[in-house]
């Protein structure tokens, strides 16, 4: 049985917060707005005026989510939990603290990850999300940062039969573990994310943070986007996997620098975490704190996708939207294609704009 982690957080991760100048034209109230760096790299903003999100859900597949943090209130739908033991089916909410009721250090991830896809934006407090109208469905398939690819497969599936349009899967095996899907001898999470596709659920996943040539699993073997890892001044995060993958369909979005060089974590990626759980470093009580990792790229590509299903677009549409219109920061072109960053770096201004089918 293949288990599969969410390090993709914990392999560069800076807790603890220091408020920095930072992003000119930034236009929420919410007090830590100047330190989203990655909303200004993906233009997020620029794209609001298309739509935030409204009527989209994106299924955070993950360690589950604080269902009562203030920072996602309204945001959450019915989740669910698949880390049930030899129980069949769903055993609870899509709570962090799981079926034991403890809440595990590193199952704060899915918080962390829900925030940068739907944190309310302009309610005063905290930070804001890439689509900040969508909705979150918690699905906890994994219990202290690991967990089963059936139970993966199982929130996939899930997540394809009630409602979500996309699924972000900020989670994967170590290098290698493609090939047991390239040869045939482990495809439940493949087939898992074509059962979704062929729903109209679009999935993307983390690439990975050990600096390897190739995505991990299951972002490369799936039909699925594969995301690597910016830092704030968009280069590729010295820990990201390339977002390579054989059908070409990787990109990158802001994951942070990990600190290699020194430095506070305001150059990391800022988001909601469970309450308490967080430090007050930057005045803003213990609700929040920056992490690093390809984990914290993949969800600024699932908001820009929550954006674009609110207009209406189709799931081919909305994939073809992200892909063309990747901006590649270097060459200066899109949607074409470079090691480093695959399709280029996510634009949801360009994204809105491209044409609908």
């Amino acid at each position: 049985m293949k288990r599969w982690t969410a390090p993709f957080a914990a392999a560069a991760c800076a807790i603890g917060l220091v408020a920095t100048a930072g992003s000119a034209g930034a236009t929420t109230d919410d007090p830590l707005r100047e330190d989203l760096w990655g909303l200004d790299q993906v233009h997020a903003e620029q794209a609001w005026s298309a739509g935030r999100g409204e009527g989209a859900v994106v299924a955070v597949i993950d360690t589950g989510v604080d269902l009562g943090h203030p920072d996602l209130a309204g945001r959450l739908v019915p989740g669910a939990d698949f880390v049930c033991g030899e129980q069949a089916g769903s055993c609870g909410d899509g709570g962090w603290k799981g079926q034991d009721g403890v809440g595990q250090e590193s199952d704060v991830h899915g918080t962390h990850v829900a925030g940068t896809i739907a944190a309310v934006a302009d309610n005063g407090i905290g930070v804001a999300g890439v689509a900040p109208d969508a909705k979150i469905m918690p699905i906890k398939v994994l219990e202290d940062g690991s967990g089963t690819n059936e139970d993966i497969a199982e929130g996939v599936r899930h997540a394809a039969d009630n409602g979500a349009d996309v699924i972000n899967l900020s989670l994967g095996g170590l290098p290698g573990t493609q090939l047991f899907s390239i040869l045939g001898l482990d495809t439940t999470m493949q087939d898992a994310i074509q059962y979704a596709r062929d729903k109209g659920t679009l999935t993307v996943a983390a690439a990975g943070n050990t600096s390897t040539l190739l995505c991990s699993d299951p972002a490369f073997s799936s039909d699925s986007i594969c995301v690597g890892a910016t830092d704030r001044n968009e280069l590729k995060s010295y820990f990201s996997e390339l977002p390579v993958k054989l059908s070409g369909k990787g990109v990158a979005a802001p994951g942070g620098s990990g600190r290699l060089l020194g430095g506070d974590c305001s150059e990391d990626i800022l988001s909601t975490v469970p309450r308490g759980t967080g430090t007050d470093e930057c005045g803003e009580g213990t609700d929040y704190a920056a992490f690093a990792g390809t984990s914290m790229a993949t969800p600024h590509v699932a908001g820009v996708a929550a954006i674009l299903y609110a207009q209406g677009r189709s799931m081919t549409n909305v994939e073809e939207a992200i892909l063309s219109t990747s901006r590649h920061p270097l060459l200066g072109i899109r949607g074409g294609y470079s090691a480093l960053y695959g399709r280029g770096i996510v634009d949801a201004e360009a994204a809105v704009a491209y044409p609908r089918d």
